[in-house]
């Protein structure tokens, strides 16, 4: 068995990030035709362009629904409409403490985890719906597990965000369509070294080693695929085993 998506069109929101670069060449490395979502790094994603015959960018902030919406109708004339949407993006901001977090924070990250993935389904879903099969992957974290200090403005967003994809999952899974979570851990890469990075968090890695942005896209392309055609609802920690869902 191999991941095979040739003839699927995907969508990477956030794909001129690190992690989104390693999502968007590992989907197109199995055959899918990439859209590859920015919205500043117009640089970037010409960039990654030039490496993906055949991918094409889209500008959009995919926290307003007319650019959403203008976002679809370009990757429908030239891509066709997407069969896999990766929501990949979020808004980055300082973390401190919920006494000293800005309500400004806490609506950014409502807007980009829990928001984006409302417009998008909106948007890309009817097309799955017609043809009866599709793919939501959306990137969570670790974080929504641990509930560390300093993390509350994005452990809302994230844990936000999963309660909606799930409720999203048991509303569409007669319809041919999936919905899951991955949710990486630390991860590091060439130009974020495990240099200077604690030690306390290694040692309660489980696999006792960093993981890598193409961990997380490799569960991405696995969730994408017709291996996982029977997984659906599900929040995948690709964190080495630092968390754990219990039942």
């Amino acid at each position: 068995m191999k991941i095979d998506l040739t003839g699927r069109v995907a969508l990477v929101t956030g794909a001129t990030g690190e992690l989104g670069r390693a999502i968007t060449r590992t989907l197109a490395g199995c055959g899918a035709r990439v859209a590859i979502h920015y919205h500043h790094a117009a640089d970037r994603a010409a960039a990654l362009q030039q490496e993906l015959p055949g991918a094409c960018c889209f500008q959009a902030d995919i926290t307003r629904q007319d650019e959403v919406a203008r976002m679809r109708a370009a990757v429908q004339q030239q891509l066709g409409a997407p069969d896999i949407i990766v929501t990949n993006a979020v808004i980055q901001y300082a973390w401190t403490k919920v006494l000293e977090q800005s309500p400004d924070d806490y609506r950014s990250q409502f807007e980009s985890c829990v928001l984006q993935n409302v417009l998008m389904a909106q948007a890309f879903l009817p097309d799955m719906i017609a043809r009866r099969w599709g793919r939501v992957i959306a990137i969570n974290t670790e974080c929504a597990m641990q509930n560390s200090p300093n993390q509350s403005a994005y452990v809302a967003g994230k844990r936000g965000m999963d309660g909606l994809l799930r409720v999203l999952a048991r509303e569409v899974g007669e319809q041919g369509i999936t919905v899951n979570q991955v949710a990486p851990g630390w991860t590091v890469s060439e130009n974020r070294p495990a240099a200077g990075r604690p030690d306390s968090y290694l040692n309660a890695i489980p696999l006792k080693k960093w993981g890598t942005e193409q961990d997380i896209a490799n569960a991405v392309a696995f969730l994408a695929s017709d291996l996982a055609g029977y997984i659906t609802g599900v929040y995948l920690p690709v964190c080495g085993g630092n968390v754990m869902p219990a039942i």
